[in-house]
């Protein structure tokens, strides 16, 4: 995530490495859970985590919006756009190609290639982010364009999320789930950053708020109420502020810098993830090395985090599969801005 004239923020990447984080730990957790039909102690981190994980994920790629969203309709759609695309398009071949062996022994070649054109209108397991991302960013410029004020929009959001919209759609029931957390990174980014900037000056209250959230939300969550019209919503936005809190004090704390660094290339983790979760998972259950349900999810999901930062540095030491990470120039509309390029999770 990048600031006015191409500067990271910090604590934005860190909130970002958390998000990221949290997002590998929920699938390798019920991954490793349902594989072996057992609960395990992380499984109550992820679940403490559920109400804020995706919603404070989509509130730090609202962010910074206002800083592009009036740019030409051109340049705006290359990098909102047509970037997720490229590597929705991607990524969802690579995986089809992968798992195509074995879902052909179910329903046959035919039956594959049905999937993956449905996976162009249902998006397909965890890649389902980048294919709801652009629609936001697209939806959020039209709405502006068209002059809407933003109260009637966010007002709209709002009701969206308390409805109960359960259409089996993931396109229509996430995007009415999570507009309004995107929508309010969006419209009060200033005040986010002003939260930030008080959290790092006042370490002995951000520190005191965070222990008083985390009390609420984990009663809320383990007493049953956190999927309630309402409750849902305003956990997830105190979560995302919290969050936001945590990194500042992370950064100001000098404690940062790994989940920094995950936040930086937090495209690499997310697009790439998969493999390295599914395969250590089971590997490590047929090895039996590991009895404890928590710890084998953890030691899964640090495979699913530090493996495509391995495959990056690879990539950017042997100057090789640079395409996996980042767009080439014929996937773009306009030519790539003037600075060094790295993976981003929204340019």
């Amino acid at each position: 995530m990048t600031g006015q004239a191409g500067a990271r923020v910090d604590w934005v990447d860190t909130a970002k490495g958390f998000c990221i984080v949290f997002v590998v730990m929920m699938h390798s957790t019920l991954g490793v859970q349902n594989a072996v039909g057992a609960e395990g102690w992380l499984g109550t981190v992820v679940a403490f985590a559920a109400p804020f994980r995706m919603p404070d994920f989509f509130m730090i790629s609202g962010l910074f919006l206002a800083r592009v969203i009036d740019r030409p309709w051109r340049g705006y759609l290359d990098r909102k756009l047509v970037h997720f695309f490229y590597f929705y398009v991607l990524w969802l071949t690579i995986q089809f190609a992968v798992k195509a062996p074995s879902m052909a022994a179910e329903i046959g070649y035919a039956g594959v290639l049905r999937e993956y054109l449905f996976a162009y209108v249902q998006p397909f397991g965890t890649l389902w982010f980048i294919y709801m991302l652009p629609i936001m960013f697209v939806i959020t410029k039209a709405l502006r364009h068209a002059g809407v004020p933003w109260q009637a929009v966010l007002a709209g959001a709002i009701l969206l999320q308390v409805a109960p919209i359960h259409t089996g759609s993931v396109l229509i029931d996430e995007f009415a789930s999570r507009y309004v957390f995107f929508f309010a990174g969006y419209i009060f980014a200033e005040r986010a950053f002003a939260l930030a900037a008080w959290a790092r000056a006042n370490l002995p209250f951000g520190i005191a708020g965070l222990l008083a959230w985390g009390m609420a939300n984990g009663l809320l969550v383990f007493n049953g109420y956190s999927e309630l019209p309402g409750i849902a919503l305003a956990l997830g936005a105190a979560g995302g502020l919290a969050v936001i809190v945590l990194s500042a004090l992370l950064t100001q704390l000098k404690l940062s810098k790994p989940l920094e660094y995950c936040g930086v290339n937090s495209i690499a983790i997310y697009l790439a993830f998969f493999f390295p979760m599914a395969a250590s998972r089971i590997v490590l259950i047929k090895l039996g090395l590991v009895p404890d349900v928590g710890t084998l999810s953890a030691i899964v999901t640090a495979a699913g985090v530090i493996a495509p930062l391995v495959l990056l540095w690879m990539i950017n030491r042997f100057d090789i599969g640079h395409f996996l990470f980042r767009r080439p120039a014929w996937a773009r509309l306009e030519p790539a801005p003037d600075r060094q390029a790295r993976p981003q999770a929204a340019e």
